[in-house]
């Protein structure tokens, strides 16, 4: 079961990040992918089989995106929007990364050496 919800989590990161490359060109299409991106990564818990595998399918449509075509130039211009494309997908695979830290809870922190 939980490599048909990797599987899952991998093909919508890879259908998001294929949206936001294709859209990043306009401004709202650029403000969407993000917003979708940041909206799914904090709706999915993290973990080896939620959210890393979301963040790796969006990085690699990203990493496929920035090859050079047989034309000569690039699917991702070199211009803000496309720099902001690629800052985003570090933070995406970052994020995909930290959430396979467990958080510390209060009952996990040590006492107060004065209580």
């Amino acid at each position: 079961m939980r490599a048909l919800v990797a599987l899952g989590c991998l093909v919508l990161g890879a259908a998001v990040g294929l949206g936001s490359v294709v859209l990043h060109r306009y401004g709202w299409g650029l403000g969407l992918g993000i917003a979708a991106t940041v909206a799914t990564l904090v709706a999915l818990p993290g973990g080896w089989w939620r959210r890393l595998p979301f963040a790796l399918g969006w990085t690699a449509i990203l990493g496929v995106a920035t090859v050079q075509r047989p034309e000569g130039d690039y699917v991702i211009a070199s211009d803000a929007s496309g720099y902001l494309l690629l800052a985003t997908g570090a933070v995406v695979l970052g994020t995909g990364f930290v959430g396979l830290v467990a958080r510390r809870t209060t009952a996990d922190a040590p006492e107060d050496a004065e209580g």
